[in-house]
Formats: C-alpha cells, sequence, structure tokens
C-alpha cells in the first residue's frame, strides 16, 4: 500500500518555520472581563511545544488587554469612550503580560513584550525598528507578545481590530504562517449552529466567498473584532503571501499539526514591497485626489504614475511625502499613494501637462504628482 503524501495544508504547516498566532480577547476571559488563568495556560502549552527544539519560532499576537482591566476597574462591559479604554488598557496590559510571563515561565521560556500603533508600521523608520526588535527577540529565543499599544493610540492611529494587526505583523516578521485563533472553530457558510450550515475547509480565493454572508460579532462581546476583521486579516495576509489558519482557541493544537480544522486560507499572492503592504492596509489617508476617467484607467489598468493632468479636484490638508487617497469621479477610492506635493500646491497643477508646469513654474515641478512604485491599488472590502 502506496504511503499517503500529506496534504497541502500539512505540508504549508508542519513547513513553516515562523509562525504568528493571534487569539482574541474571548478565548482569554471571562465575559465580565478578567483573565482566565486557564485558557491562558492551555494556549500556552500548545505554543512551547510548537517551539519545542528550536525549530519553530512563535510570534504571538494578543489581545484581551482592556477586556483584563474591566473587572479591577469595577467596570461591568467594555467601555464606548476612548479615555476609559485607554485606562483599562494600562491596568490589563500589565495582568496579561504579567500571566504569559509565569506561564511561558514553567517551560523556561521568555516572553518580550512589544506595543504596536499603526504609526509603527506606517513610518518607515518605525517599521525597520519594530521588525528589529521582533527579529532580535525571536534569535534570543523569546517569544514576542505582541498587542496594540491601547494606553496611547488615538482614533486616528488605531488598527482597530488585532486581526489586522497580525496580519501586518506576520508580513512585518516575515513569517510562514498565520494563525487567527477565536471562539469559533472557523468560517461557516452560514451562522455557525444553524441548520444547513457547514464549515468551510479551505478558501483558494475571493471567488470561493461568493454569497457567503460573513457575521461582524463574535459571541463574547469582550472584544473588537468578528469574522469580517478575521476574514480581512486572513486577505491582508495570503495577498501577501502568508497562508492563514482560523480555528478556535481550544482546537490551536490541531491547526497548527496541520491537521484538518478550521479554515485554511491559500496564499494569493507573493510578498510585496514592506511599504505598500501598510500604505495600503496601515496608513491613514491625509486627504484625497479626484481623478478623471483617463487617469483611472492609467492608474488601475496600465499601473502608471499619476500625473497633474489626470486630477480634477483635492481634499484635505496634507504634505509632499503623506499618504492620499485617490478617488474616481464618483468618489469610489480607488488606490493609496504618497504624493510629491502639498496640498495647497496642487490646485495650480489640475489639469495641466508636467511640461507646461515646468516652463511656467521650473524643473521642479516637471514630476509625477503620485509617482507609480509609491502606489497601492486597493481591493474591494468585503462588508458584513
Amino acid at each position: 500500500m502506496a504511503e499517503q503524501r500529506p496534504s497541502h495544508r500539512e505540508s504549508a504547516v508542519t513547513g513553516a518555520r515562523r509562525v504568528v498566532v493571534k487569539v482574541g480577547s474571548s478565548s482569554l476571559t471571562t465575559a465580565s472581563g478578567g483573565l482566565d488563568a486557564d485558557r491562558v495556560d492551555a494556549l500556552v502549552d500548545v505554543l512551547a511545544k510548537v517551539r519545542d527544539g528550536g525549530e519553530r519560532e512563535v510570534v504571538l499576537v494578543s489581545s484581551g488587554a482592556i477586556a483584563a482591566g474591566l473587572a479591577p476597574l469595577g467596570l461591568v462591559r467594555r467601555p464606548k469612550d476612548l479615555a476609559r479604554q485607554q485606562a483599562a488598557a494600562s491596568v490589563g496590559q500589565g495582568l496579561l503580560v504579567a500571566r504569559y510571563t509565569a506561564s511561558f515561565a514553567r517551560y523556561g521560556v521568555r516572553v518580550g513584550q512589544v506595543l504596536l500603533t499603526a504609526d509603527d508600521t506606517s513610518r518607515r523608520g518605525h517599521y525597520r525598528n519594530a521588525y528589529s526588535t521582533l527579529d532580535k527577540l525571536l534569535e534570543m529565543g523569546a517569544v514576542p507578545v505582541v498587542n496594540e499599544n491601547d494606553t496611547v493610540a488615538t482614533d486616528e492611529i488605531r488598527f482597530g481590530d488585532n486581526d489586522r494587526l497580525a496580519a501586518l505583523v506576520a508580513h512585518l516578521v516575515h513569517a510562514d504562517l498565520l494563525v487567527l485563533l477565536s471562539d469559533v472553530d472557523g468560517l461557516y457558510d452560514g451562522p455557525p449552529g444553524t441548520p444547513g450550515a457547514s464549515r468551510i475547509a479551505e478558501v483558494t480565493g475571493p471567488d470561493d466567498l461568493a454569497g457567503v454572508t460573513i457575521g461582524s460579532a463574535g459571541k463574547a462581546g469582550v472584544g473588537t473584532g468578528g469574522m469580517v476583521t478575521k476574514v480581512e486579516a486572513a486577505n491582508i495576509a495570503t495577498a501577501a503571501g502568508v497562508p492563514v489558519v482560523l480555528t478556535s482557541a481550544s482546537r490551536a493544537a490541531d491547526a497548527l499539526a496541520g491537521r484538518d480544522t478550521g479554515t485554511y486560507f491559500h496564499r494569493t499572492g507573493r510578498r510585496s514591497a514592506d511599504r505598500l503592504l501598510w500604505l495600503a492596509h496601515a496608513s491613514t489617508p491625509q486627504g484625497a485626489l479626484t481623478l478623471d476617467d483617463g487617469a483611472v484607467r492609467a492608474v488601475v489598468e496600465r499601473r502608471t504614475s499619476l500625473l497633474p493632468a489626470g486630477i480634477s479636484g483635492v481634499e484635505g490638508e496634507f504634505s509632499a511625502g503623506d499618504p492620499v487617497e485617490l478617488r474616481d469621479p464618483h468618489g469610489t477610492p480607488i488606490a493609496r499613494g504618497l504624493v510629491n506635493f502639498d496640498a495647497k500646491e496642487i490646485p495650480q497643477l489640475l489639469g495641466r501637462s508636467t511640461r507646461d508646469l515646468a516652463r511656467e513654474l521650473g524643473p521642479a515641478y516637471e514630476r509625477e504628482v503620485v509617482h507609480r512604485d509609491d502606489l497601492v491599488i486597493l481591493t474591494p472590502r468585503l462588508t458584513p
């Protein structure tokens, strides 16, 4: 009898040397707030086994700081205002990393806390520093525990959810695999638990999800994400060449062994330039440029640079080097890019050729408004 060959999933998962694992608040805490030590220990047991022997590295992206701080501050539910969320995170983050430190210590493993904001992945200098820190922690045998820096992050610089953060971290550290753990054991073609709903075992591309209704809320009510954010995170990671497994925290061991659990998302693209990934998914546009139909076709279909002649409008206050959104005549975002001019300079450039601008304003104006190397085309976002 011929020996059965491992599946594509099994080969990709078991062959992954550097793995990013993201766990949600609901998998670590009680619904009323406070860390569940048994749940934390169960997760650490799995991750320590994955690392055993030193051949595989693990980066843990962990939610739970705000949820862990609720009960100690006498809060019965996650607050809606940013100030109290930051207060809860300030208390809870210390409890969270202390719990991980104690739990990993059972295996003689050190942890290192890394707190990030979107600025740390959207500014190139910060991005390089974040990579260097994470890479050095892994080299020295530690497990980086990454979370959004909720204590200082404002609405303008928040990732919004740790699923997207995990996808960006997976790209940042050049991971071979991203595992998203939550309170649901996979992606279903209908509401889980309802008659006729079945688990989607594999997703090879966006077409596999056509017609699938994706829920937006988790069951525990202590986190910010839902299935939509997880699928969006999977899209980000797979488009950057990182396969993804989505399952429940209780099935983490099976997921990391390559067994048929949860939903496996095949990689759909190759690793892109770091700045293009953050430009698409982590940057906050400081303004917008409206393009005419010809410029839209040139940018999207021919992947050319954006010239002044194709711009019909400008919004916002921004400086040269800032990220801006490029919109079609109907106002639909089609791309993001790093602009080469200040906002106050652009009105005099609208609809004009670079040759005319150079003749009238000088040679500094004979250039693109957004160069094609600093431009990324946006794909439509999933909605609940």
